[in-house]
Order: C-alpha cells, then structure tokens, then sequence
C-alpha cells in the first residue's frame, strides 16, 4: 500500500502497527508518519467505525454531573474572572478548573455561544451551563437520544457538517483526532466560527516523549478511534490551510500517558479488571507520584502527549 499523507500530502518516513487495547480486542492496524509535516495517521480509516464505538464507551454513558458544590463553584469563579476573594483563590489551589480558566483567557462570556464538538454524553456542556455559560450546546454523531437539562436539550445527536449557526467559540474536546476528514472538519470548524471568535483543540500529540518512549504501545495512540496523532506542525499547517491561524498552544498532558502505557506494555487492555484502578492500584504511590511530576516537566518543556491549541480566523 502506498499512502500519502492527508494533512500536507507528504510521504512517509516510518510505517508501524498497533493494537486496539482500550477494549483488548488486539486487532492490528497500520499507521504511518509523516515524513513532512509529521503527523502519525493511520493507514486505512476503517469501513465502520461505528463498531469500535459500543454503547459502553466512557464518553458516550449517560449520566449528567451532579451540581457543582460551592468550592467548586469558588474555584471556577476564580480561574474565570479572579473573582471570589481570597477564599475563590484558595478553591482554586484546592480544586483548578483548567477549562474554566481557558475561556476566561480567551474572553468568552456567559452569554457567548459555545459548541461542543463530540461531546459524548453532554456532560462538559452540562458542567458549562451549571456555572453560567447558559448558550452551551454539543453535538456528538454516536448519541443516541438528545439530553436535556433545565428544559432545553444540551447535546444531540449530529455531525459537524450538519450543523449551522455562528459561534463564538467551537470546541473539540479529545475529539478531533477521531475524525475521517481532518480538512473538512477544519473548513467546518471555519465556518461555524464568528470573526471574532475561537477554535479550541485538545488531542494528543506524537511530538512527545511517551511517542518516543512507548512507540505503539503509547495509550494514547488508541487504534483505530484515533485516526490522526498530529505534530505541532501538522495541526498548525491544517489550520492554515483552512483559513485559521494558530494563537497558542499548551501541554496539559498528565500521568496518564505513563501509568496507562505502562499497562499496555503489560499487554494489559484498558477496561481489564486486572488494570489500574483506584480500587486495584498497579502502581505504588511514590511511582504515582512520579509520573505526575514527569508529566508536569515535560509539558514545560512541550513534549507532553497532550496539548490546547487555540486558533483565530483569519479575517
């Protein structure tokens, strides 16, 4: 098979093969990276990969979040506004509410609209519109019934292409890399935006160490739900290309990339009652420990697994 990459069109410069290990069904499937832009994509987007999406997947149970309780509530008002007073500062050390704090950054209000992108069960949208933001709304192509709550419905089911409206922020929350047509996606994204708004990308990343460390058994990898493990370069180039401009990018990857490659290194699937778990610790709390510290370094330095990429229209 001969592939050219569907970000840049470029050739690639390593082929490699993966197992699916969130389910440990270990069916393989073929990646390859990029030799221009250095995007890792994976050979052959599946004919159905709606069957790689069973009603049990994490983001797709249903289930709203409870109320947030007031220390909570503090923290979120903190990170938005630097609102709350001293005690808002200490919630916020307490309990940090990364997201919250994005949006306050980029000056979205309460009254912005907001679109979540494969939002799963609407639980982010929910927890968005318990603290103010009452215009949040999600979509997600494998819902499916509509969830509703305080009597208009948050999160339906759809496809980025089906939907129409301005926005002054678009979202994808761990959801991008899981879609066929990365360029359309974009030019959607593009779209849906207003002039004055925002696209917000959170996905992770194949520039970082736990790549290099892991190769195919990095967790985040996840064949073949995740489709496109993009670069730096590669998610600027796309952009670019369809009428975006990167504003910045932050690592905010955790332990997680090392516990959970880890475990599959182990040949141990992610939902294996044998895994790790609160209850059934793999790992001993100083190694725990360990990996958050790590993870913390290397977001630093820009080689974490994971990171938000913010982008502008071009106007």
């Amino acid at each position: 098979m001969t592939q050219t990459c569907r970000i840049c069109g470029g050739a690639p410069k390593s082929h490699h093969v993966a197992r699916e290990m969130m389910y440990g069904s270990r069916e393989k499937f073929g990646y390859f990276v990029c030799a221009d832009c250095g995007c890792l994509q994976i050979d052959e987007v599946p004919a159905d990969l709606s069957r790689h999406y069973p009603k049990a997947y994490y983001s797709l149970v249903s289930g709203l979040p409870k109320a947030p309780s007031w220390k909570r509530r503090l923290a979120a008002a903190w990170e938005y506004d630097r609102s709350g007073g001293l005690l808002g500062w200490a919630m916020h050390k307490l309990k940090p509410n990364p997201e919250i704090r994005a949006l306050g950054e980029l000056g979205i209000l309460k009254s912005d609209s907001i679109l979540d992108v494969g939002c799963g069960n609407g639980a982010r949208v929910a927890r968005l519109a318990q603290l103010g933001f009452g215009a949040a709304e999600g979509i997600d192509a494998h819902l499916d019934d509509a969830v509703e709550m305080g009597g208009r419905v948050i999160a339906r089911r759809a496809t980025l292409d089906a939907v129409d409206g301005k926005y002054r922020l678009v979202m994808f929350h761990h959801s991008f890399e899981h879609l066929p047509d990365q360029h359309a996606a974009m030019r959607d994204a593009r779209r849906l935006v207003r002039d004055d708004g925002f696209v917000m990308l959170r996905i992770p990343t194949c520039d970082s160490a736990a790549w290099e460390i892991y190769g195919t058994d990095w967790v985040q990898l996840d064949p073949p739900r995740h489709l496109y493990l993009h670069s730096r370069d590669s998610i600027r180039r796309l952009a670019e290309a369809n009428g975006l401009r990167l504003v910045s990018i932050e690592d905010d990857s955790d332990g997680f990339q090392f516990w959970g490659s880890e475990q599959y290194k182990r040949d141990i699937p992610a939902n294996d009652k044998s895994g790790h778990s609160k209850k059934n610790p793999m790992f001993k709390l100083a190694e725990l420990v360990e990996f958050e510290t790590q993870a913390r370094k290397l977001n630093a330095e820009g080689r974490g697994d994971q990171f938000r990429a913010v982008f502008a229209p071009v106007v």
